[in-house]
Formats: C-alpha cells, structure tokens, sequence
C-alpha cells in the first residue's frame, strides 16, 4: 500500500525524523489558511499523488507551464498556484500520459538547502537483510544513479539480531561527507528512520531529497513510503491511509476478491493459479512474441465466483485482444477454473480469443465443461502450445 508524501511525514514525524511544518488542503481556501498557520515567508506548494517526479511533471491543462511541486513568496501565490493544481491533471513520468487528478494539495514552510543527499530503506533480496542506502546525489533518480554512477550509492545491510546501530548511520554519514554537527542530525535520522520502517512493517522509506540546510540540520524534504499488504491488519492507523481513489479501479476490485493482480502495458489477459506460474506464463507469452496485459493469480483455494470475477477484470482492460488461461490443478480443481471461466464468458459476451490450457486434478472433467459449453474455447497442450496459439490468434484478430 503507498500513501501520500504528507502522511508519510506525519507518520515519520512521530518516530522523531526532522521534516518541514505543513498542512494539507483540499480546495484553494484550506490552502490559504495554511500559509496564514505557517507565517512564512516562503511557501512550497506540492500536488500530492501517487507518483514520483511531481516537480518536474507538467499539467495537461498547461503543458507547457510549472509543474506540480512550486516555491512561492505570499500567500496570495499559495491560493493562486493551489487554483492552478486542485482539479487538474498532473502528468509525470511516473503516470504515464494519461497522468493522475489533483484531489489534495500539501503546503510546507520553506527550507534553507545547504545540500541535497538520498537516503532510502529496503528489503535487499541479495543479502536477504533490510538495508539502508544512501547516496551525495539527492533530488536525481536512484536508478539513474544506479545505472550511471553505482558508486556514489552507500549501502548498510542491517543484522537482525542487532538492528541498525549507531556505527551503521556515522558509516553512511561520513560517506556522505558530513561533518561536525551534521554528523550527529543524520545519525539520529537514520535511527529513527529504521525505527519507523520495523515499527510500521514497511516495504520501502525514501526520503529523497534529504537536505542538510545552512544551520546544519538534517531535514527529510520529502518522503515515499510503501506498506506490506500483509501486515496492514497490525496498523489500523496506517490502514485508514489509504486513498482508493489512487489506485487501479480494477486493481482495487481485485483485492476485494482475494485476487493478486497488476494491471500491465500488453494486449494479452493471463490467469494463472500461483505466482511462480503467472510469472512463467507471462515470460513464454513473450517469448512467442507476445505482451501479457496483466499478472493475474486466482490463488490454489479460488472458487467458481472468484474465478468469474477474475475473468471479468481481466476482459475490462480495452487493451485485452485475447486470453489465455493457464491452470495446473493442485488443490485448485480443473473443473472449478472451467465452471467459471463458462459461466463469466457467458455473462460477458467473450468476443476475444480464448486459449485454455488445463492438467491436474478432474482435468477431464474441465475440458469436458468446455467443449460442452457452446463456446469458442481453444484448448492448449501444454503451456508451449496454448502460448503460440493465443500470440497467432491475437495478430490473426488485429
């Protein structure tokens, strides 16, 4: 789950990380009386999404004008920027083209920067540690830091039994190139920053920029933080954070339906039992030469509800030109996949090809379901085969 920039401040606030004064606003008159609380004299005036890059984004509305993240000087500019941004379509490179609606607005005292640095916390599947990184080029992509200079990011793998001392946070502060009081303010950052990432059972904190200000302070300037679902049923508070109205509609209604789902670029609807499977499944669909349109996981306990429900999802995705489902039957049954798959292709007039490729428990059963249904089912071999077949039905449709 992600929140917004602010509810991540307010959240890492509580555990003792430095962050700016701020408040948030939902029409232009809420934005002007929080610069009137905060006093000035220089105002940040940032659009909250679920996005990254707001400050360099462009509105739809104005292409060409400021982006989505801007420093101003009265609160007359506060209420005329927070007119130009509630409402309107912010496009980064993060949303894509059709970019995300400003619902809510965040405006912050402004700050002193010194310097801008990064510093992030997450699981590192290498080392299979939680892990704090941290780098001198704040403000930039990480990947792109990744990618163009790997050596300017510093990284402290945390053991378990321990947890992140003090030695850990000077290491990568020093690396940073802090000194004398600097030193200390990151110390207690970092500290606190793991504290707030174990505490809360989170999946990723960046803080990026991190600025170190003319006063030698050590501020998180912003800040994205991510959940594990899993765990969300431990922190109520956190949960009620949560803004549905950023999600994927079909995402959303996924997750009511126990269903694992992630919306993707290709035209090709998978559904699979098991991750490891899904997975496989979307790698040989490329592999033919096709893009898999989703990653869809109905689990190995999905009833003939779940299943329809899943098929549904999949066909409201106007990028879906074909299905391909790919079903080996543990503890999930072969003719349970097969009812519902019938009945959710019934009830939504299926007009894309279908490849079905089933094998495991009442199989028989399954296939049988199918070819009795009446419908233009195609059934695949194996995975190789039900693979190329939905790849040469889609170009064949087009």
């Amino acid at each position: 789950m992600n929140i917004h920039e602010y509810q991540g401040k307010q959240l890492l606030a509580k555990y003792g990380v430095p962050v700016p004064r701020g408040h948030v606003a939902f029409s232009v008159e809420e934005a002007v009386k929080a610069a009137e609380d905060l006093g000035g004299p220089v105002f940040v005036v940032k659009s909250q999404i679920h996005a990254g890059g707001r400050g360099a984004g462009r509105f739809a509305n104005n292409p060409d004008g400021k982006g989505g993240v801007r420093v101003v000087k009265s609160i007359a500019e506060v209420g005329q920027n927070a007119a130009e941004m509630l409402g309107h379509v912010l496009v980064t490179k993060q949303t894509g083209v059709k970019g995300k609606e400003v619902k809510r607005i965040y405006i912050e005292e402004g700050c002193d920067i010194a310097r801008e640095l990064y510093v992030g916390m997450l699981l590192d599947r290498e080392t299979s540690r939680l892990t704090m990184m941290a780098s001198t080029e704040g403000g930039m992509e990480i990947e792109e830091v990744a990618e163009a200079t790997p050596e300017k990011i510093l990284k402290v793998a945390i053991d378990p039994a321990t947890g992140m001392q003090p030695f850990h946070a000077r290491q990568l502060a020093f690396g940073l190139g802090l000194e004398g009081k600097q030193v200390g303010s990151a110390v207690k950052f970092m500290l606190a920053m793991y504290r707030a990432f174990t505490d809360l059972d989170c999946s990723i904190v960046e803080i990026n920029p991190l600025v170190v200000t003319g006063a030698g302070e050590v501020i998180a300037l912003d800040a994205k933080i991510n959940f594990d679902d899993n765990a969300l049923y431990r922190h109520k508070d956190v949960a009620e954070m949560r803004d549905e109205t950023e999600e994927d509609p079909a995402e959303l209604e996924a997750g009511k339906h126990e269903l694992n789902y992630i919306k993707l670029d290709g035209s090709i609807g998978c559904m699979v039992n098991g991750a490891g499977l899904a997975m496989g499944t979307m790698d040989i669909i490329k592999l033919y030469g096709g893009d898999p349109a989703n990653f869809l996981d109905v689990g190995g306990g999905a009833t003939k509800e779940r299943v329809t429900t899943a098929f549904k999802i999949i066909l409201s995705d106007p990028n879906v030109k074909g299905i391909l489902v790919n079903i080996f039957g543990g503890i999930m049954r072969c003719d349970v996949i097969a009812e519902g798959v019938v009945a959710a292709a019934k009830e939504v007039s299926l007009n894309v090809p279908l490849v079905v490729r089933l094998e495991g428990t009442n199989v028989d059963q399954g296939r049988e379901i199918m070819a009795i249904s009446g419908l233009p089912i195609i059934s695949g071999d194996n995975l190789a085969d039900a693979a190329e077949k939905i790849v040469k039905a889609v170009k064949e449709a087009q």
